[in-house]
């Protein structure tokens, strides 16, 4: 009987995967903190445990062949299950560590500040560390470790194509509302897609940051028979209100995106045919059952409704959809 072959090193595998996000040695050298030359034998000895050829001369870079490709993708997976099963193996302990957390701007007040209030209470030894960026960004901050946690959206009109090394978790999704100055016509009413041809000539304004937005937008008026004008781009939603509110232009907002103390802007509920705006969680997958982070999860999953440290760790499994 022959004897079972030798697998391939974590390690190795895992430098193979820098590789294919990063792009270069030097880029894996800079991040990992292992020499270049150290990294080329790591990668060497991989394919030789593996057999096949995994990586190819590309002037003075190297590029993954078509194994080395494939290796990447069965590695995610295996290293991810190696990180969920060693979490899992420390998920009795009372949370204690650092959760670095970036959010979307609308979720930092409503979700992520009560959150962490919460947590603050139930669990001092958990730290948060908080930051603020667009969906785009969160990812490329999640897949180069720099943050934990990601609090993210998309729209069900416009779906995020999210990272397969990544885990996502939906925890929230909200209607999506027409901002137009108060005076206008049918103000108070919903708006069917078929009523937005009104606003052909409108100006929109949409996000400064991100691309969704605009996307949204041409979508949901493509289905109305017209293609938009976007003259406004704004980083800050309570500028977005008050353009609108100074007869700017229109504008596509989710519902925690609106201010309805307003006078001057009033909010058009959309027809369902537009979709609806979805908030996930994101983490690296097999992450979900580290303490600190199954307790900041469930926190936010479930509105802050669990007390104990074993209903986290059940919530952060089941709740979010």
């Amino acid at each position: 009987m022959e004897p079972f072959g030798r697998l391939p090193d974590l390690t190795r595998l895992r430098l193979l995967v820098e590789l294919d996000r990063l792009g270069t040695m030097a880029a894996v050298a800079d991040h990992t903190g292992y020499g270049t030359s150290a990294i080329s034998k790591h990668l060497a000895v991989l394919e030789q445990e593996v057999g096949v050829p995994l990586l190819r001369p590309v002037g003075r870079r190297v590029r993954l062949t078509p194994a080395g490709a494939r290796l990447v993708e069965h590695a995610v997976g295996i290293l991810a299950a190696v990180e969920e099963a060693t979490a899992e193996l420390r998920g009795g302990a009372e949370p204690a560590g650092r959760v670095r957390l970036t959010s979307f701007y609308t979720a930092v007040e409503p979700v992520v500040l009560p959150m962490a209030a919460r947590l603050r209470q139930l669990h001092p030894r958990v730290e948060v560390e908080m930051s603020e960026h667009e969906p785009e960004r969160t990812v490329e901050l999640l897949r180069s470790g720099e943050v934990d946690l990601g609090v993210v959206y998309d729209y069900s009109l416009v779906p995020h194509p999210w990272p397969s090394e990544l885990s996502v978790r939906r925890f929230e999704v909200q209607p999506l509302y027409l901002a137009v100055p108060a005076g206008h016509p049918d103000a108070q009413r919903p708006v069917a897609l078929s009523e937005l041809a009104a606003f052909a000539e409108s100006g929109w304004i949409t996000n400064s940051r991100g691309t969704d937005d605009d996307e949204l937008v041409h979508r949901v008026c493509a289905m109305a028979g017209f293609v938009p004008r976007i003259p406004h781009r704004m980083d800050s939603l309570h500028l977005v209100n008050s353009l609108v509110g100074a007869g700017l232009g229109v504008a596509v907002l989710a519902e925690s995106g609106i201010e309805r103390d307003r006078t001057d802007v009033a909010f058009r509920r959309l027809d369902p045919l537009a979709g609806t705006r979805r908030s996930f969680l994101l983490a690296r997958a097999g992450q979900w059952t580290w303490p600190p982070i199954a307790a900041v999860a469930a926190l936010i999953c479930t509105g802050f409704a669990q007390d104990s440290w074993a209903d986290h760790l059940a919530a952060s499994q089941e709740t979010c959809g």
